[in-house]
């Protein structure tokens, strides 16, 4: 008797006694059982804090009841199971407006709330940020010295938005390999110049879009795109492949259409023609559009190996690099060079996929497809 029972202050009710500390373990279970209540911050009446006959002064638990000062912030009036699935899909539960009773909130406003809020992002872009992305302001460089802000081409822009969203969106796995290309070269240098009197030009590129186009035949999964809003694979029954081009206003994507149905001489002609127009600024939106699988080679610059972006809504992209002669051991006929070191020209390949689509397995198998068609050239000649 003559102790306090309360404490009221700064919008906090307590339950005073000095002798908490010392407290069985029953009792500091029995407290921690009613911390674990007063965190769901359900809202205290006016009635409740006058009346303290209702409140359990049994065991003069020494707790604190805290009562926010401005609820309508705190209090989310949806139930444990909504909670939970808010937090599985990412969705701060507090920006969602509920539908039902006094506003409590149920899973169909979440739902909505994130399908509103993808919509935004689908709108707005990724420049802007997306889920799961925190945009981090630039610091004030001047400090540090001299420096000049020019503004980004549209080009530069569009590419940049892209690539940022084929990133963010599409899980890449980069595989890589090397193809012998000795004998494949002796039939380009052959051949070239009847391809020049034709009008084009015989090169690499111009080869790697028919291995490509019979390599779809094998394994059709990487002529797809991936729906994720209708859990859908839409698998295409036209090869169009774009090939990138670097010009002086940055990279560009020009597509050649129905490759499958050209031969090497006819798609040499069409790359050599389309490369310059990309170069001349002539290529318009079109020409840039409805690619299945992207080439992207920087042989004529130089490098080893590299990673490239896959060119969403594509599934897939080949990266070729620079070839050169390296020392090959030769085990096999004629027996003559069995068993010896001989130069041959090696040309590396990287293989960037969207692994929602193609597996490990799959990626590594196209790959060497791709090698062998360009170490026998004979396969070639039995395509159309």
């Amino acid at each position: 008797m003559g102790q306090v029972a309360l404490i009221i202050e700064n919008g906090e009710l307590r339950i005073a006694n000095s002798e908490s500390k010392s407290l069985p373990i029953d009792k500091q279970v029995e407290n921690e059982k009613v911390q674990q209540v007063t965190d769901n911050r359900s809202p205290i009446t006016d009635n409740q804090l006058s009346s303290p006959s209702k409140i359990d002064l049994t065991h003069h638990i020494p707790t604190v009841i805290s009562v926010p000062k401005d609820i309508s912030k705190v209090v989310v009036p949806a139930a444990p199971s909504v909670r939970r699935f808010a937090r599985e899909i990412g969705i701060d539960i507090s920006q969602v407006r509920g539908s039902g009773s006094s506003g409590r909130i149920s899973i169909e406003d979440v739902k909505t709330y994130a399908k509103t809020l993808n919509e935004q992002i689908r709108q707005g872009g990724f420049s802007s940020g997306g889920i799961g992305i925190v945009k981090e302001s630039l610091p004030d460089f001047s400090k540090w010295g001299e420096m000049e802000r020019q503004p980004m081409s549209n080009i530069r822009k569009k590419t940049a938005e892209h690539l940022s969203y084929s990133w963010a969106t599409v899980p890449h796995v980069t595989q890589f390999d090397k193809a012998d290309i000795t004998e494949l070269e002796n039939l380009r240098m052959q051949f070239g110049k009847k391809v020049i009197e034709a009008g084009g030009k015989l090169t690499v590129t111009a080869i790697l879009l028919k291995v490509i186009a019979s390599a779809f035949k094998v394994f059709p999964q990487f002529n797809t795109s991936v729906d994720m809003d209708k859990n859908e694979i839409i698998y295409k029954k036209f090869i169009n492949i774009g090939v990138a081009v670097d010009t002086d206003r940055g990279l560009l994507v020009p597509v050649i259409r129905d490759v499958d149905k050209k031969n090497i001489i006819q798609l040499s002609i069409e790359l050599a023609e389309i490369s310059k127009k990309a170069r001349d600024k002539k290529l318009s939106l079109e020409e840039m559009q409805g690619g299945c699988f992207t080439i992207s080679n920087l042989g004529g610059i130089g490098g080893t190996y590299f990673t490239p972006v896959v060119n969403s809504p594509e599934v897939a992209i080949l990266g070729v690099s620079k070839s050169s002669y390296e020392p090959v051991y030769i085990n096999e006929k004629p027996a003559e060079l069995a068993g010896k070191f001989e130069p041959r020209l090696i040309m590396p390949l990287s293989l960037s996929y969207d692994h929602r689509i193609i597996d490990g397995a799959d990626g590594i198998r196209f790959l060497r497809w791709v090698v062998n068609a360009l170490e026998n050239p004979f396969l070639l000649s039995l395509e159309r």
